[in-house]
Parts: structure tokens; sequence; C-alpha cells
């Protein structure tokens, strides 16, 4: 299995920028779809951005679309989350996710078989 530790969360002022990461480890190839989520307190975990590693394509959740760019670096096994002109309903705990199988853009958050363990994100 693919294990995953998120880093790169804290707190930022509203217009200010963020970039998370995700190691990842024990990943051996083939298709692989990598994906964030997050949640706001009282709410469901909702799917942010993902990408599909090897073909580059990405998705984004409207409210974050235009703001955030996923990418990867495949040489180090890491993926980011780069969070630009954030606002405060930005707050929430954010996690990376990995399956061989999940549907794009993201699948029900339970289904990846790799989820980190989750990073704060305050903008305040």
């Amino acid at each position: 299995d693919v294990q995953l530790v998120e880093s790169g969360g804290g707190l930022v002022q509203p217009g200010g920028s963020l970039r998370l990461s995700c190691a990842a480890s024990g990943y051996t190839g083939g298709r692989m779809c990598l994906a964030w989520f997050r949640r706001v307190p009282g709410k469901e975990r909702e799917g942010v951005a993902s990408i599909l590693v090897g073909g580059g394509v990405t998705f984004y959740a409207p409210s974050v679309k235009g703001r955030f760019t996923i990418s990867t670096d495949n040489a180090k096994n890491i993926l980011f989350l780069q969070m630009n002109s954030l606002k405060p309903e930005d707050t929430a705990v954010y996690y990376c996710v990995a399956d061989a199988k999940a549907v794009v853009p993201w699948d029900w958050f339970g289904g990846y078989s790799s989820r980190g363990q989750g990073t704060q994100v305050t903008v305040s």
C-alpha cells in the first residue's frame, strides 16, 4: 500500500498563499489517481483537486478553480497543492488520498485505499 504524509498547513491571512505537500512511499508504478479533499467542521468532506499520475490530467472543484493548483514531483513521489488567494471559507482540514482504481475527478473519500492524516489550514 501507498503511505501518505501531509505537511504545509498553517495559519494565513485572507488573500495569502500556502503550499501543501504529501509525501508518498510504497508507490511502484502504474495508474494512480491522487487527490486532495478537505473537511470543514460540520460538513462532509469534499473533493478539491485531483490528478492522474503519468497523464497529468487535473481536475478542480469550482470553488477553488483558478486559485489552487495540484501538481506532482514524480521523481520524489510528492503531491502538492498550491493554494493562492485564500479565503476564510477555505479553512478546513486537508487530506491527500491515492488509489489506483479511483474514478475521476474524485471518488468517495472512504473508497481511497491510501489516505493521509490531514493537515489544518486556517484562513483568518
